[in-house]
């Protein structure tokens, strides 16, 4: 007997899903069972028809399709009895010798099978007690078994879940189904469309079966109109096929505690969601929020991309929504508080074991949070959950939640602070600024506008994020936070160091030193001492400056603050580095790359990278410190950070110069001075403006090179860095010896000297050497 239903013209890929299924097809020593199991509308039925009717011949005793009506509309799924009479008889069997109880029909069933080769297909199946008493035990037997649920009870099965198309494939079928040959025009359309669909095959047919009867409308006009359709779920739908009638099917069969949930499930703003989330939003507890989980797993009306993480397909999200306009309003609202509680607590949790570790948690929440104890496991909950605490954090603004807005927003700070992306950042800080501002809470709005000047920084924006510090501060003083105070003042100096406002910088980090001693904060002590010290190693003061690094990395190190002491340890070698002491150098700055790859923080690596580089080139590392400038860059530009590409690319610029290569050298140094220009940082625009003096004198000529150096000596004496005038100074009189002028290059000389002996930096040796070999040739020239 045949009952096979007719193989589907428009079937479009699974290649791989039907390799795997008829591959095993042939005799072997027990019967061979494949489950393909997945969400309604996902083309189970269309996969297993399709492998049968390729498999046929290998069945010569039978091929049968047998209908189960799991979710049929309007049918109660197939008795097993009764679907054993009715293949019993099928099979040419009198109805009077069939017997009546079900393990005897089985029995028979068995019997019958028992030296033949039938392929059975079983559709849309409720569970493995409809399908057990209907499987033969011959060998030479196949049975496909499709299924909504996965059968994880049907022993000695094969399981194929099977997802929704990939994008190309959804695209190749869509046209297909809509008799249409699609042009690079209408290729954005296209893949709009079925991304709309959820690459789900019913809906991409039903989709494209609309516009197949419509041959004048143009793809793009189509998806353009789809897309704004009010009720997409409604616009798929063709006579008695609809996706919305399959998700109808799947839910009804729910009991009526997990209804509830899967509804508000439709309620969360973000991508996914775990047990603690879903024990939160459904108000359950913990252990029934992780078993109803699984059933709706078990069922795929979700989806568990990673272990313990459950998330809905688009369109069953916009299903559930729509299921949600069933319940209360007051209901929906205090669904999504208990969310938005959740995670404002769990992330201030968090974040504390970011931004200050030993502080005491916030009070414990009536439903259960994930264990965060150590920084590690706070970060990694942080970056799992980032997606879903930024959407929070815009339902919460959107719907007038403004506890939650500025709660959630402080929350992730430090986290965004050290990922970013930063300029959603700051749009997120000056958002909860705002809110807070407009609802008189000044001292949200400090907080607030601490963080966003912060995150200006990174993006280079110094000049804004000192006058946003500068409102803090004002609203901290006038509250009377003296905490709040020494955090503004510390954070504003490091805006104003990168201006080459050092003095000023200075002052304002040991304005909050004193502060934090008065406070007993010893992790604040630790920052600021750490930020006087590169405000003074910028200002040449390279024994105070180590002294200070030194003070912070005890400090930092008897917190157990693992990034201070990675900070700390940077720093110090950059000080270190700068008196010529490249391996001790080398050594601190590997130390701090170890500690920030531990710790996963990405701008420290790029910093501890890029100093490193720096001592590799002094040793004359040249490849090394290529390629350890080109790690740092490459992290700087994934996390837009703009002062950290111009050094990289300046020091890049070094590299490339001492190999030979000026050309590439140039082309850096352009892009590094760009860069410095864009962000007022004139420190670095002195710094690059040395170096491509040096290389314009040796390719152009020392004239040329002469009145590059001229700029950065006038930068540098403005900026008051002393280790660039030198270098300016230096680099001027090596010029003005090659042009003849010998009097002002000696005396360019005798400064530069002056200063790097002052500095005590080893440049004072090769500048003191050529001084001493000039003096030495007077005589010479006095005498012609």
């Amino acid at each position: 007997m045949h009952t096979l239903p007719r193989d589907v013209a428009a079937f479009t890929g699974r290649e791989a899903e039907l390799e795997r299924l008829t591959r095993s097809a042939g005799p072997g020593e027990v019967i061979v069972i494949h489950t393909v199991d997945g969400m309604p509308g996902v083309g189970k039925t269309a996969l297993a028809t399709r492998a049968a009717n390729i498999l046929a011949p290998r069945f010569p005793d039978g091929q049968l399709f047998i209908r189960l009506h799991a979710h049929t509309d309007g049918q109660l799924p197939a008795d097993p009895s009764e679907t054993l009479a009715a293949l019993l008889a099928s099979r040419g069997i009198s109805t009077r010798l069939i017997p009546q109880g079900l393990e005897e029909r089985a029995a028979m069933w068995r019997d019958h099978a028992a030296d033949k080769k039938i392929l059975l297909v079983l559709d849309d199946a409720a569970d493995n007690t409809q399908i057990e008493p209907l499987l033969p035990a011959a060998p030479g037997c196949l049975v496909l078994v499709t299924s909504r649920r996965r059968l994880v009870a049907l022993d000695g099965a094969g399981p194929l879940p099977l997802d929704v198309l990939p994008p190309d494939v959804a695209a190749r079928l869509f046209t297909h189904l809509a008799h249409r040959t699609s042009t690079p025009a209408d290729s954005p359309a296209l893949t709009r469309a079925v991304l709309l669909c959820g690459h789900l095959p019913l809906a991409i047919a039903l989709l494209a079966g609309r516009l197949a009867h419509h041959p004048t409308w143009t793809i793009p006009a189509f998806t353009d109109e789809f897309a704004a359709a009010q009720d997409r779920l409604g616009e798929l739908e063709a006579g008695n096929r609809a996706v919305r009638s399959a998700f109808d099917l799947s839910y009804n069969d729910l009991p009526p505690t997990r209804k509830r949930l899967f509804r508000r499930l439709g309620l969360h703003p973000g991508t996914d969601t775990d047990a603690y989330a879903t024990a939160a939003l459904d108000n359950i507890p913990l252990t029934q929020a992780r078993r109803e989980l699984r059933a709706l797993h078990t069922d795929h009306l979700i989806d568990e991309p990673t272990p313990g993480r459950y998330r809905l397909h688009d369109l069953l999200r916009t299903y559930t929504q729509s299921l949600t306009t069933q319940d209360p309003p007051q209901d929906r609202e205090q669904t999504t508080i208990r969310l938005l509680d959740y995670y404002q607590h769990t992330a201030q949790k968090a974040d504390l074991r970011l931004a200050r570790p030993h502080t005491t948690p916030p009070t414990t929440p009536l439903v259960e949070t994930p264990d965060l104890n150590t920084r590690d496991q706070a970060l990694t909950w942080l970056r799992t959950e980032q997606p879903n605490l930024l959407a929070a954090t815009d339902h919460a603004a959107t719907h007038h939640h403004h506890t939650h807005t500025i709660a959630l927003t402080a929350a992730t700070a430090a986290l965004l602070q050290q990922d970013g992306p930063w300029h959603q950042a700051a749009n997120l800080h000056l958002r909860a600024a705002t809110t807070a501002h407009h609802h008189t809470n000044p001292h949200d709005e400090a907080d607030a506008l601490n963080n966003l000047g912060r995150v200006r920084r990174l993006l280079g924006q110094y000049a804004a994020a000192g006058d946003v510090h500068e409102e803090a501060l004002a609203l901290y003083r006038d509250l009377g936070d003296r905490q709040g105070e020494a955090d503004a003042l510390n954070a504003l100096g490091r805006a104003r160091r990168p201006l080459g406002q050092y003095a000023a910088a200075g002052n304002v980090h040991e304005e909050a030193l004193a502060l934090y001693r008065d406070l007993g904060d010893r992790r604040g002590q630790a920052h600021a001492l750490s930020d006087l010290g590169r405000v003074r190693r910028l200002l040449g003061q390279y024994v105070v400056a180590g002294d200070l690094q030194e003070q912070a990395l005890a400090l930092y190190r008897d917190l157990g603050d693992r990034r201070g002491q990675a900070h700390a340890l940077n720093h110090l070698g950059r000080v270190r580095r700068l008196l010529g002491r490249y391996v001790v150098a080398g050594d601190l700055h590997e130390q701090a790359l170890a500690l920030y790859r531990d710790l996963g923080d990405r701008r420290g690596q790029a910093h501890a990278l890029s100093d490193l580089g720096r001592v590799r080139r002094l040793l004359g590392q040249y490849v090394v410190a290529g390629e350890l400038q080109e790690q740092a860059l490459a992290l700087y530009r994934d996390l837009g950070h703009r002062l950290g590409q111009a050094n990289a690319l300046n020091e890049l610029g070094r590299v490339r110069y001492l190999l030979g290569r000026y050309v590439v050298a140039g082309d850096l140094y352009e892009e590094a001075l760009t860069l410095y220009r864009d962000l007022g940082d004139r420190h670095g625009e002195a710094e690059v403006l040395n170096n491509m003096s040096a290389l314009v004198a040796e390719t152009v000529g020392p004239g040329d090179g002469l009145a590059v150096y001229q700029q950065a000596l006038l930068l540098a004496r403005e900026v008051a860095v002393p280790l660039e005038e030198a270098r300016a100074l230096d680099g001027s009189a090596r010029c003005q010896l090659r042009t003849g002028d010998r009097e002002t290059a000696i005396e360019n000389l005798r400064q530069a000297l002056a200063i790097y002996q002052r500095l005590g930096v080893l440049e004072a040796q090769p500048a003191a050497d050529l001084l001493a070999s000039l003096a030495a040739e007077a005589p010479d020239s006095a005498e012609r």
